[in-house]
């Protein structure tokens, strides 16, 4: 789960990013502040508190379990699913 100021997870510079650490292909959904904030609680508010003015990609939570369980299907909406595409050799 990953907190973000970019508008979209399909923004180029975010794919960008991610793939700099090592994120080359995932299945993402968008997920509203309000109930990621409410879901997380303190720790959500310790993770906002902690963003500077620069930083535009924060980890919410590393354990993609604990994080799809917190969360009901519905809530999910459809998945966005990218693969950095690679050149053939």
């Amino acid at each position: 789960m990953i907190l973000t100021t970019h508008n979209s997870v399909t923004e180029p510079s975010l794919f960008k990013k991610l793939a700099a650490k090592g994120v080359e292909k995932f299945i993402a959904y968008e997920i509203p502040l309000h109930l990621a904030e409410q879901r997380y609680g303190g720790h959500y508010s310790v993770v906002m508190h902690n963003l500077l003015e620069t930083d535009d990609l924060r980890v919410l939570d590393f354990n993609g379990e604990r994080a799809f369980n917190l969360f009901h299907m519905r809530e999910l909406g459809q998945p966005i699913m990218y693969e950095e595409q690679k050149e053939a050799a």
